[in-house]
């Protein structure tokens, strides 16, 4: 037993909070802070996550695994020595964590570092000769099928099967583009032979590989420690995680839809910083000199001297760029046409508006519906004044029960999740009052978040959408939605399947002065609860089956939580005390009815079909690596992906129109008004939202029926 675990046995969390660095004892030869990092980890994960796992040998053997997997996710560094040396640490991270060393750490990495050495030493000299693409050959892309090397020999003869592949992809992309342009008998171009596009691929594949190796010589200490520690965390359940500070302070900005920054979004394909979009209504937007594409090459605080990021990580520069609403920054950057130029911009407070609430109506067979697109829970942690997920839904639904709409659909399609607290009160838009989830802790103790609030906001008819990657809040409002049948749930076969809740912890908040000098250590999210259906099944795992099921392409594929690795289990536990909602629709009449229609409709029979040839293809991942027969292969691919995009067509008399209000507030702002556009002809054109539409008219029709009958479909 260490020091600190005999200091704080018995101390409560509070204690522990304002104390733990004084009793801290460093080990000799560790890096002291991720020693630190490390062991408050530790001890968060041993007081606090749901499951009481202990950090023994098996424990140790998971972590060492998962490790090993994401430091050579495909199998292209490491040999099979390599992995024979490192074996005897399988057994020994529990103790390393335990003494607070990191001898395994230090050794897996610096393994890596001399095989991508290694790499970075010869695959120039593969990519110098020309390939063959007429043998019998192929290669494997699955990673879980691949072995490591045996031999450094075998390591240089897979990079050049790898080579080759990445080779004969970009090549077969040059030859169908000339086959396309040739078959255009109004274009002219430059008809170059096999072997002139062949130099031209491997060329891409060489820059392509040297901007690998770029990003590779920019991973730092923080990242090599952030990726062990969430090795280590992983073992518990995926969503239990370490973040850096840069990562803590993204996930923040991605929850509250809102940064202090010039509005500019960018990206580091090699060594340059890009500009790949201007924020409408930003800084930069409203400033006007900085364009798309753009190379920023330094950066300047106010009127101080320039500081060039051309050699910077991406994550170091941001840090530069962004800054407190109202300071000046200037940016040197060398425009597309080559033009340099000094742009000042002042700070201003970025809103991400994609990631908000947004409402449309919606015109089918004269019926007047109602659709909200809610792309996440946000919440700002923040500002206790900042927009939340809740009042933003319950905005939309005052703006659309003006508009007197027939229905309402509510659109959590590849939601992901968010704010438990915004999802209780979304649900309490629609009820008067009751209990939303049930929550259990890691003793067992179970509580029940109810709605509150007395009164209903909107109570017509109502769909919530959902998909494979409507995940956490959005499957607590779905399952509360079909418990108390107060509305019809529509999508796919199941939801993503993640019945957990995660808490952010500061890591800096447990560091008293003498070791100021560490911080920012970053934070901790750790899984604290899992989350039950009011009526006491879980999520987890197994999602939430909609109430009406619509065919999409991953039908027939296993997606979600349950591919995760560690995964926690489902079980139930007993029901809340609830009531019904008195439901004037039939959920097995309008299932009978929509299977019925979908049946005659191009659109679901077609996707339908490409889900079973994509079951069929997932497990063939043996790659032929002549130029013919990848040709052929590739060619039925991609008509099937042309024919899936060709069914996204506009709906004949399904009409989108957005609010006058907000069509107000985006007047005069071009980006805004296109960007609106957009997304109506998306929804004009999404045979699932029109099919939503439908169950809103079938739902407005009083049920014949009485409510348990079942129907047989035909």
């Amino acid at each position: 037993m260490t020091k600190i675990s005999k200091v704080l046995m018995g101390l409560t969390l509070a204690v522990f909070l304002s104390s733990w660095a004084v009793h801290f004892e460093w080990s000799k030869g560790s890096d002291e802070k991720d020693s630190i990092i490390l062991s408050m980890s530790k001890y968060y994960v041993d007081n606090i996550h749901y499951l009481a796992k202990r950090m023994d040998d098996e424990f140790s053997r998971e972590a060492f695994d998962l490790y090993l997997k994401r430091m050579d996710y495909n199998k292209r560094f490491y040999l099979k020595s390599d992995i024979r040396e490192l074996e005897k640490y399988r057994d020994k991270i529990d103790d390393e964590i335990n003494n607070e060393t990191l001898e395994f750490f230090h050794r897996a990495n610096e393994i890596l570092d001399l095989r991508r050495a290694e790499v970075e030493g010869f695959y120039k000299e593969l990519l110098e000769q020309p390939f063959d693409f007429t043998g019998q050959d192929n290669v494997e892309t699955d990673h879980d099928k691949r072995d490591y090397a045996s031999s450094k020999s075998e390591l240089k003869a897979i990079w050049k099967t790898d080579l080759k592949y990445q080779t004969l992809s970009r090549l077969y992309r040059k030859v169908s583009q000339q086959e396309k342009l040739l078959a255009n008998p109004d274009t002219t171009i430059e008809v170059k032979s096999i072997a002139e596009m062949e130099i031209e691929a491997r060329e891409g594949v060489r820059k392509n590989m040297e901007n690998y190796f770029i990003r590779v010589h920019k991973i730092n200490d923080k990242d090599r420690i952030s990726l062990y520690v969430n090795s280590i965390l992983n073992v518990f359940d995926p969503h239990t995680s370490y973040f850096p500070p840069e990562d803590k302070e993204n996930f923040d900005i991605s929850m509250s839809g809102k940064l202090e920054g010039i509005g500019a979004r960018l990206s580091q394909p090699g060594n340059e910083i890009k500009v790949v979009s201007i924020v409408p209504g930003s800084a930069s937007a409203l400033q006007g000199d900085l364009k798309v594409d753009d190379i920023i090459t330094a950066v300047a605080q106010g009127d101080s001297d320039f500081v060039s990021v051309e050699e910077m990580r991406l994550d170091d520069a941001i840090k530069l760029i962004r800054g407190p609403k109202g300071t000046k920054v200037r940016l040197q950057v060398t425009h597309k046409n080559g033009v340099e130029q000094i742009i000042p911009i002042i700070r201003d407070v970025v809103i991400i508006e994609e990631t908000y609430a947004k409402s449309f109506i919606l015109n089918e067979g004269g019926a007047k519906i109602g659709y909200i697109n809610l792309p996440k829970f946000y919440t700002d942690f923040n500002d206790r004044n900042g927009r939340t997920a809740w009042k933003d839904v319950e905005k939309e639904l005052n703006k659309l029960k003006a508009q007197k709409v027939e229905g309402v659909i509510l659109d959590l399609r590849n939601n992901g999740g968010g704010s438990l607290r915004d999802v209780v009160d979304i649900v309490g838009l629609f009820i008067d009052q009751g209990p939303v989830v049930q929550v259990r802790g890691r003793n067992n103790e179970l509580k029940v978040l109810e709605d509150k609030r007395p009164g209903i906001v909107y109570d017509g008819p109502l769909v919530v959408m959902v998909n494979e990657y409507s995940a956490s809040a959005s499957e607590i409002l779905a399952a509360a939605i079909q418990d108390y049948d107060r509305g019809v749930v529509v999508g796919s076969g199941h939801t993503y399947g993640k019945g957990t809740v995660q808490r952010f912890y500061d890591l800096d908040r447990m560091l008293n002065d003498q070791y100021a000098k560490y911080k920012p250590l970053g934070a901790i999210k750790i899984t604290m609860q899992k989350f039950y259906r009011i009526d006491g099944g879980s999520t987890q795992l197994k999602g939430v089956k909609p109430d009406i099921i619509l065919p999409d392409l991953y039908s027939y594929i296993e997606t979600g939580e349950r591919e995760m690795d560690y995964a926690m289990k489902w079980d139930k536990i007993n029901p809340a005390e609830y009531k019904e909602w008195n439901a004037t629709w039939n959920v097995s009449q309008l299932n009978y009815s929509v299977e019925k229609r979908i049946k005659t409709k191009n659109f679901f029979t077609t996707v339908d079909e490409m889900a079973r040839d994509l079951e069929k293809r997932q497990d063939l991942t043996l790659v032929s690596l002549n130029l013919e027969q990848y040709s052929k292969e590739q060619k039925i691919y991609e008509e099937q992906s042309d024919k899936y995009d060709d069914l996204f067509v506009a709906i004949e008399g399904f009409e989108v129109k957005s609010l006058a209000e907000d069509e107000t507030a985006i007047a005069g702002d071009s980006v805004k008004v296109k960007i609106n556009k957009d997304q109506m002809k998306d929804i004009s054109e999404d045979p699932y939202i029109y099919e939503s539409a439908n169950i809103i008219r079938m739902m407005q029709k009083k049920s014949r029926f009485k409510k348990n009958m079942q129907y047989v479909t035909e």
